[in-house]
């Protein structure tokens, strides 16, 4: 399979050969899922961060939407992430992690008197440890209640992007049908990994997972609240003056790789 890297790249350069790519990934994992509905959610995002091997073949993807809104406490940022997948023979490799936290430096830099969170919404275990692995405080969390400030947040970042189907009493997504749920052999948990905090936790906040339920979660990308080596990839993007990410001022709706 060869060596991994990550690169970066709009979401209107993709071919459509790269997109059924993209999907074909994305279906291997995922029951409930069509191309159409894909397409359509990938159409509404930002960025697309790619994980290739040395023959060129798609090994993974993340998709980003850069979110501008306004809080109580001025103007912010929210970095959401859309669908991400990496091909289980590549699990525990950090390239798509580091290129992720890179990015999200690149974002910080263009804008670094705004507040910058992660809007994740999370379909299983996996995508949720990726939370503590990469930031010391994020929520929910089986430790400590959702502050108010942020939980207003929370509120208001699903509601005007899921409407109904957000359910604030619950912190989860529901829709009518699921658009998209872990096919049952990558669902199925061994008691073991079950009885991890962090996945007992998920297990008990959105038991619905199995059938398409998603649990919102949030956390500020700031140094301070970074782990090491999440930390060490944000600041390099925030430092680098290797070509990357770059963000139109004036017009925060652009961006361009």
């Amino acid at each position: 399979m060869g060596k991994l890297s990550a690169s970066y790249h709009e979401i209107n350069s993709l071919d459509d050969t790269l997109r059924k790519s993209m999907f074909a990934l994305f279906e291997q994992y995922y029951d409930a899922v069509s191309v159409e509905q894909f397409l359509h959610d990938l159409e509404s995002k930002t960025i697309s961060i790619l994980l290739q091997d040395s023959d060129g073949k798609l090994q993974g993807f993340s998709t980003l939407e850069i979110i501008f809104f306004e809080t109580g406490d001025g103007p912010a940022l929210a970095m959401y992430s859309g669908d991400t997948i990496i091909s289980h023979r590549h699990w525990g490799e950090q390239q798509l992690s580091y290129a992720w936290c890179y990015f999200a430096g690149q974002v910080k830099k263009q804008y670094p008197d705004l507040p910058l969170y992660w809007f994740l919404i999370v379909k299983g275990h996996r995508t949720y440890r990726y939370l503590p692995a990469f930031t010391r405080k994020f929520y929910p969390n089986y430790r400590d209640e959702t502050p108010p400030n942020l939980q207003k947040i929370v509120d208001q970042l699903a509601t005007e992007k899921f409407a109904d189907a957000y359910r604030p009493d619950e912190g989860i997504l529901h829709f009518p049908q699921s658009r998209g749920h872990l096919r049952a052999e990558w669902a199925e948990l061994s008691d073991k990994v079950k009885s991890k905090p962090h996945v007992a936790f998920f297990l008990q906040a959105n038991p619905g997972y199995v059938s398409g339920d998603e649990l919102v979660c949030l956390t500020e990308l700031c140094e301070e609240n970074m782990r090491f080596v999440s930390r060490t990839a944000f600041i390099e993007g925030m430092d680098s003056c290797r070509d990357g990410v770059t963000f139109d001022r004036a017009s925060p709706d652009s961006v361009a790789v």
